[in-house]
């Protein structure tokens, strides 16, 4: 389970690929269409974007459309040794002070601007 939240919510980081590599590019913006992704994404779509899962089945519909992880788990990482911090992950949006550990397992999120 994640940490109860001490501060306020808040997004830290934002990050995007058109490729799929496993690592993203910060950037400032990122435009998220809902039933699609985050635009430009290379796991953006409808329909799976996942090479492997593409490679077993192009047709299923796509569950992973926005990486979400919590800044969170960066600290304990880097108790751990791990030298890691956004984008490195994949991840399109970093979170603080949010449990997104918690969410329900296929969460919907509507957003303002980010």
């Amino acid at each position: 389970m994640d940490k109860a939240p001490s501060a306020p919510a808040r997004v830290v980081s934002l990050a995007l690929s058109g490729d799929h590599a496993f690592s993203k590019q910060a950037i400032e913006r990122v435009k998220v269409i809902q039933g699609i992704g985050v635009e430009g994404d290379a796991h953006a779509g409808e329909k799976v974007q996942h090479l492997s899962r593409v490679k077993a089945n192009p047709d299923q519909p796509n569950l992973r459309q926005v990486h979400l992880i919590h800044a969170e788990l960066f600290e304990e990482l880097r108790e751990k040794g791990f030298a890691v911090g956004p984008a490195d992950l994949g991840e399109n949006i970093v979170t603080a002070g949010i449990a997104l550990l918690d969410l329900p397992g296929a969460p919907c999120c509507a957003s303002g601007r980010m």
